[in-house]
């Protein structure tokens, strides 16, 4: 596969507009939060927890942390999967009524995705750091202002984007540097403080690419795919319900002092990324993570057959099956404890059998 190919599934995919996602979804109530993956079983990951709280004391329905978590045990604070209501989050991160959305798309086939902080600690982490609100301020206010009038006056193609990092060696999901320096160089007119802030936060383009490939989906065999900490599941196009099993923690590479014992299942949107033939489907044109994850990953170059719909450019349930060997999907690796946040990087591999669809289901 080439950077040109691997990128044409994003032929079409433009960031066009900033809305808040009280704009995008008027009415999905204020107190819902929006969460990656299928929906939630039992208790709460630690992860997401953090970010809700992060997310209630940004939007002001609580005043402190304990309010906060009083509020989300009570019910008052409600969590519903970001993919069934047009959303891809990434990681642990929630998505509140006013927090900046990227869209990709128009209308009804519009998606969205969220605008990110910077390097960790970060909500996206299930950081529960004390300037977390005040980093979304930050956010929703300055950068979203001057990141609308850009992309209003010049829409973004997201193809060349894509094709650009990938020809610079990025998977485009677990290294997205030249993602983030190709799309911001299609952003001019930026203040130069807003610029050097986004230039330094080497996983902005992640975001916009998510609601790129969400976009893409609408139309491709599987519409959702992602984890929650508990479940990683997948929803096959025109269903309504999820197919899910438990998520294990992706493998790879683990931080300094990280214990490997403590890392959490599975959690994400960003597996619309690999599901649309990049992260995990294009290591062969990232070396550097190839070599960092060679003791782990599976043999790259051993599948018999492409997993790609040929009219989408995306994951085929039934090649995957026909293949006998599931996705790779490129993850971050966050812990369940309280103050663990980001521990690693690496891959997971969902269990084939959710990609063994009833065959009502096209």
């Amino acid at each position: 596969m080439t950077p040109a190919s691997l990128a044409a599934p994003f032929a079409g995919a433009f960031w066009q507009d900033l809305v808040t996602r009280r704009q995008a979804l008027p009415t999905l109530p204020e107190r819902t939060l929006l969460h990656a993956g299928p929906p939630l079983r039992g208790a709460v990951p630690t992860a997401i927890r953090n970010a809700a709280v992060v997310a209630a004391l940004f939007e002001g329905l609580a005043n402190s942390s304990a309010q906060a978590l009083e509020q989300l045990r009570q019910g008052h604070l409600t969590l519903a999967p970001a993919q069934d209501h047009g959303v891809a989050t990434p990681l642990a991160q929630v998505v509140s009524a006013h927090m900046p959305l990227i869209v990709v798309g128009e209308g009804d086939a519009a998606r969205y995705a969220p605008l990110v902080e910077g390097p960790p600690p970060a909500a996206r982490f299930g950081t529960l750091a004390s300037d977390g609100a005040d980093r979304f301020h930050h956010l929703a206010r300055r950068v979203a202002e001057h990141l609308a009038s850009a992309v209003r006056a010049g829409p973004v193609a997201m193809e060349p984007v894509v094709a650009e990092a990938l020809a610079e060696g990025d998977d485009c999901h677990s290294r997205t540097g030249a993602l983030t320096r190709a799309l911001l160089a299609r952003l001019p007119g930026l203040p130069e403080d807003i610029l050097t802030e986004l230039t330094a936060n080497g996983s902005f383009a992640l975001t916009p690419l998510m609601a790129a490939a969400a976009w893409r989906l609408q139309d491709a065999p599987l519409s959702a795919i992602g984890g929650n900490g508990v479940d990683f599941g997948l929803r096959p196009r025109g269903a309504s319900q999820w197919r899910t099993a438990p998520a294990t923690p992706p493998r790879g590479t683990l931080l300094p002092g990280a214990d490997a014992g403590n890392a959490l299942g599975a959690i994400g949107d960003s597996a619309v990324i690999d599901a649309c033939g990049l992260g995990g489907q294009a290591l062969g044109l990232a070396p550097a993570l190839l070599n960092e994850w060679a003791d782990s990953l599976p043999d790259y170059a051993a599948r018999r057959r492409p997993l790609f719909d040929t009219a989408t450019g995306t994951l085929d349930p039934e090649k995957v099956v026909a293949d006998g060997r599931p996705p790779i999907i490129n993850l971050a690796i966050l812990g369940r404890n309280e103050a663990s946040g980001l521990i690693g990087r690496g891959f997971h591999q969902p269990p084939l059998s959710l990609f063994d669809l009833p065959e009502t289901v096209s």
